[in-house]
This record gives structure tokens, sequence and C-alpha cells, in this order.
């Protein structure tokens, strides 16, 4: 899981707590342990209100490819690697599908055993050497995937704008 999911008992309480501090009538009826219908309650409110991680922009954004690409952008700028949205998500289309799960066994690199992964299919070498600080170092994770990506579209083709075919 990624750190975008809200799944830890310590996260449940502080979103207890924080009703709690901000709602009068919500500090009558929360606890600092919910129930397990209340903490999937408090989970999903919770997930509609913060609508993902506030990552290193400290915005929100949503745990779906519209999020992450968003959050990818705004990392982007503050790193001065160039792209847009239209260009990130045509390259993902191509290559992933919306996928950060996708994984290519079957072309040259997976037969030399370092298969394409994640939204924007890249090998485990090229996410080393293109890693951007700040993200999660994980290929799989969307959020580092696509910024990796377009570090390195931005390296070798001056944007991810530039890319139209498999890079």
């Amino acid at each position: 899981m990624t750190a975008r999911t809200l799944t830890s008992t310590g996260r449940i309480r502080n979103l207890a707590i924080t009703a709690l501090t901000t709602t009068a009538a919500a500090a009558a009826a929360l606890t600092l342990v919910p129930s397990s219908a209340h903490a999937a309650e408090v989970k999903q409110t919770a997930a509609a209100v913060t609508a993902g991680d506030a990552g290193q922009t400290g915005k929100a954004y949503a745990n779906n490819l519209d999020g992450w690409i968003k959050e990818s952008l705004d990392i982007m700028k503050s790193k001065g690697i160039p792209g847009t949205y239209e260009g990130l998500h045509r390259n993902i289309m191509r290559e992933s599908s919306g996928n950060p799960n996708a994984e290519n066994g079957w072309d040259v690199n997976a037969q030399n055993g370092t298969p394409s992964k994640g939204l924007l299919q890249v090998i485990q070498p090229t996410f080393n050497a293109y890693h951007v600080a700040g993200t999660a170092h994980d290929l799989t994770d969307p959020v580092a995937n696509i910024t990796a990506a377009a570090n390195y579209a931005a390296d070798r083709y001056g944007s991810i704008d530039n890319v139209n075919s498999a890079y």
C-alpha cells in the first residue's frame, strides 16, 4: 500500500481527534477508538476531503490518475522539469492505459531481466538514474514513476510532450 491510503489506526485516530476539535456536535458522537463501521466512515470522509497525500507540495491530490499527474506536475514545476498534463496523460494511456501496476514481460528489457513497469513503463536502471528527490523510491509508485519518466524524457527529448511513441 502507498502512503496515500488511510488505513492505519493512528491516522484514523488523528482524523477522529480532528473531528472532535472542529465540530462540537461530532465531539459528543465520536470516540478516540472508533468502531469498525465508524472507522470506515471516517476513512471514506477523509479520503473525499483530503483526496490524497499532500506530498512535497503541501496540496492534496486525488489518489487516481488525475491526482497523480497533477502532483507530478507540481513536483516537476518545482524542479524545473518541463511537461504538460496532456503530454503526460497521452503517454501514460499509450504505455499502461493508466494502470500503475502494468508490467511489460515480453520486450527486450524484460528478456534481459529488467521489465518496464508502472504508468510510464520505466525500467529500474532508468528510474534509479532519473529518480526525483522528494518522491518515493519505488518504481511503481505512480507519482515517482511519472516524475522520473518525465525527468528522463526532458533529458533525452526536451520534454515528455515531445514523446509520441515508446521511448
